[in-house]
């Protein structure tokens, strides 16, 4: 059986496997590819976070790493990034859909309707618990190939390196600030953009969605995907903080690192370019996903 049967067959069946198998594609596309095509922005805000007092500010930050490694120093960590955040579009997207049928069918169709907005957050944070168990061990393999210059090249020397010296319970060490926020990113992701695509054709579009051509409708896509990364990147960010710290050095703990940062520094450091990035990342996922799900005949 093909892995995506052509749109020009038949359409496929809403809800059908390959319905879910579909949506884990889609999901691998649009989060594995932008997350990698953003790599040097994620380099420069893991440094930030680490060491603020080396890399004061974006601009230094992208200097400084310019200097210290060329483009090969700009994109270390592409490797452990795109394989990590495939793993995790294919369950965020696609349990998703699961788990958002699987409650809107178990609260009842009146429920489903005037509670829509619970429904998306409870199936998108379903889905992200368990997207982020498949991520856990290259988002640790990634930061620590950013962060300790000369550590490691990428995935193949840096995953078996890290279990060498944490062993293989340590992938995982992070997974409870990950959860943090991985979990309140995507819940924002979801039920930011679900309510604002139907905002921005109430409120903005000066036509209804059926007379929109697939085009202008994934343009309201973008647009939509990239306020809900906005929100997604203030809600997430201090957790975001917690894992890059708590992968980048051996035997840090939560308490330690509040300790440390400190709990404004938590909130805000590396904030400005993380806002950028994420609101770029949930725009394209968005536009690349809903196009994937337009290609295959969803």
């Amino acid at each position: 059986m093909p892995l995506i049967p052509a749109a020009t067959e038949k359409k496929i069946q809403l809800y059908s496997k390959d319905y879910y198998l579909a949506c884990a594609l889609g999901g691998v596309l649009s989060c594995g590819l932008t997350h990698t095509a953003v790599t040097p922005l994620d380099v420069v805000k893991c440094n930030m976070q680490i060491d603020p007092t080396k890399y004061k500010s974006i601009g230094s930050g992208f200097s400084i790493t310019w200097k210290e490694g060329g483009l090969g120093g700009l994109v270390r960590g592409w490797m452990p990034t795109l394989v990590g955040y495939s793993v995790q579009g294919a369950g965020k997207f696609g349990l998703y859909e699961y788990f958002k049928k699987t409650y809107a069918d178990a609260v009842g169709p009146e429920n489903a309707k005037k509670y829509q907005t619970v429904v998306f957050l409870a199936g998108s944070a379903s889905a992200e618990f368990f997207a982020d168990i498949g991520l856990c061990p290259f988002e640790a393999v990634k930061v620590k190939v950013q962060t300790v210059p000369g550590w490691a090249k990428g995935l193949s020397d840096g995953f078996p390196k890290f279990i060498q010296q944490e062993g293989v319970a340590g992938l995982w060490k992070g997974i409870t600030p990950l959860w943090g926020r991985q979990i309140p990113y995507t819940m924002m992701k979801f039920a930011c953009f679900e309510n604002t695509v139907v905002a921005l054709y109430k409120y903005v579009v000066p036509k209804p969605k059926a007379e929109c051509s697939k085009t202008e409708q994934l343009g309201v896509s973008f647009a939509a995907g990239y306020i809900a990364g906005v929100f997604c990147a203030v809600v997430s960010h201090p957790a975001d903080n917690m894992v890059s710290k708590l992968n980048s050095t051996k035997g840090a703990t939560v308490g330690s690192i509040v300790s440390e940062m400190g709990w404004v520094a938590l909130f805000t450091r590396g904030l400005p370019l993380r806002i950028l990035m994420v609101g770029t990342l949930t725009g394209l996922q968005w536009g690349i996903y809903d196009a994937f799900k337009v290609y295959v005949g969803l």
